[in-house]
């Protein structure tokens, strides 16, 4: 099972992805060859999640930029860095169009852009430049374990001391949709802190919702945790509220697409809730989310895109059959449902979806980068994210 944790395979030049939309039943590997494959995987949620999504592409950047490398005869555009140049450019900014408000994928596409410009600019020859823009295409991917690790240990650590808890005593944690391995190259970001305060015996039980419509809380945080064997209790969405009331839960972790230059966050539908309900509880409230996150172009979240999802999505659900049954390869057999009154997908007017929502900055209590946790001085609203970006 340990293998469905891994969002993104890799060896040499190929690479595959799981199937997150068959996840938590079938297991099912996909080959991404082309930019295309890349790019479609990404925008249909194959592949989710802010780092995840940014390693994707850029991996199969790197990766088709390789193989043209090592062809005997090599394609046009490697005879010059200005024909290198036309051909790359358009292919970063297709890929930037699969999700709009995770920064994470536009960082990534500026990172390799902006290597294609300082290798020009060195003189480099064309073939230079593209081994130049693979290795950093595929530092993207190779970096974000690391990231992830050392975050996660910022924030339990931050969080601890907050609480200022006596030995034994442990933390309840609240997350919402899935941040863990499946959406990043290891570990996660929110759901690697509550991995960090499990593996350091600080963690009490973990709490997650369903996150609807996708339901990446049931289907997948409830599979990574499961799988980790962390304690752990799903809650509908429309139920953090109560928990609030009858369970002690010492704070909301989650993670982030967008994070603005004061602090407003832009995450999964369902966040900006959960941040109020928090608040109302007097429960601190914590976005883990590594530097590449942060886009310090933007002021605030009014300049966040909000990206709003097909309608359809909204008025169906996947899964397997229940009761239990299984095809001839004793595979569960899965089905998806539409559980809307007909029609009601047909005018994207009829059904409000967008993605995301932001959290304001004033109810957000720390921001938490691999580089160190921010907060709020006191009275300010807005973060000054300086010192951790």
């Amino acid at each position: 099972m340990a293998d469905t944790l891994t969002s993104i395979r890799t060896d040499g030049d190929k690479i595959e992805i799981v199937n997150q939309l068959l996840l938590p039943h079938t297991t099912e590997y996909l080959e991404i060859n082309t930019i295309e494959e890349a790019h479609e995987a990404i925008k249909s949620m194959k592949i989710r999640g802010a780092p995840a999504i940014a390693s994707l592409a850029a991996l199969t950047f790197a990766a088709n930029l390789s193989r043209a490398l090592a062809l005997r005869d090599r394609p046009s555009f490697l005879s010059s860095p200005e024909a290198l140049e036309k051909r790359v450019t358009p292919i970063l900014d297709y890929l930037y169009t699969a999700r709009p408000t995770a920064v994470n994928l536009g960082a990534a596409t500026r990172r390799i852009a902006h290597t294609l410009q300082s290798s020009k600019d060195a003189g480099k020859d064309a073939v230079t430049i593209a081994q130049d823009l693979v290795a950093v295409a595929r530092l993207v991917s190779d970096e974000d374990y690391a990231r992830n690790k050392k975050m996660s240990e910022n924030g339990g650590l931050w969080l601890l001391a907050f609480h200022n808890l006596q030995a034994g005593e442990r933390l309840n944690v609240l997350t919402v949709c899935n941040t863990g391995s499946l959406a990043t190259s290891g570990y996660g970001t929110a759901l690697g802190l509550i991995t960090y305060l499990h593996e350091t015996q600080r963690l009490g039980r973990a709490y997650f919702t369903q996150t609807a419509p996708y339901h990446q809380g049931s289907r997948l945080t409830a599979l990574e945790l499961q799988t980790l064997q962390i304690p752990s209790t799903m809650i509908c969405d429309t139920m953090v509220g109560s928990l609030f009331q009858h369970r002690t839960i010492h704070a909301v972790a989650v993670g982030a697409d967008r994070v603005a230059q004061n602090g407003d966050t832009a995450n999964k539908i369902g966040t900006y809730n959960a941040a109020v309900l928090a608040a109302r509880h007097n429960i601190p409230f914590i976005v883990v989310a590594p530097i590449s996150t942060v886009d310090l172009d933007i002021e605030d979240g009014s300049q966040i895109p909000i990206e709003h999802r097909p309608p359809t999505e909204a008025c169906v659900v996947r899964g397997a059959l229940y009761p239990p049954r299984f095809n001839s390869d004793g595979r569960h057999e899965l089905a998806q449902v539409m559980f809307t009154p007909p029609g009601l997908d047909s005018d994207k007017e009829n059904v409000y979806n967008p993605g995301f929502d932001v959290t304001p900055a004033e109810l957000i209590t720390a921001i938490v980068t691999e580089k160190g946790v921010a907060v709020r001085r006191g009275g300010e609203k807005v973060f000054d994210l300086s010192g951790v970006v």
